[in-house]
């Protein structure tokens, strides 16, 4: 499974849970659009760190991404 399909998949399952409603997932959409709140992002994080192995925001010279573009391609370069 590719870095952006686990990033997919996760934001789905956790805007399914928590009976949020996802909008399509592009990479310009803004993340404050999503209709996720910090919570569910917090959740995300946390279970990437445990399926990929990857913390990007561990680095101190990491910003939180703007976009979900960013977001994908942040975890991505960590992958790397």
């Amino acid at each position: 499974m590719s870095v952006r399909s686990a990033v997919v998949d996760e934001f789905r399952r956790v805007a399914q849970e928590h009976a949020k409603e996802l909008p399509p997932l592009t990479d310009e959409m803004p993340l404050l659009e999503s209709g996720l709140d910090s919570l569910c992002f917090a959740i995300i994080v946390t279970r990437l760190e445990d399926s990929l192995g990857i913390d990007p925001f561990a680095a101190d010279d990491s910003l939180f991404p703007i976009t979900f573009g960013e977001f994908v391609h942040l975890y991505e370069a960590s992958a790397k």
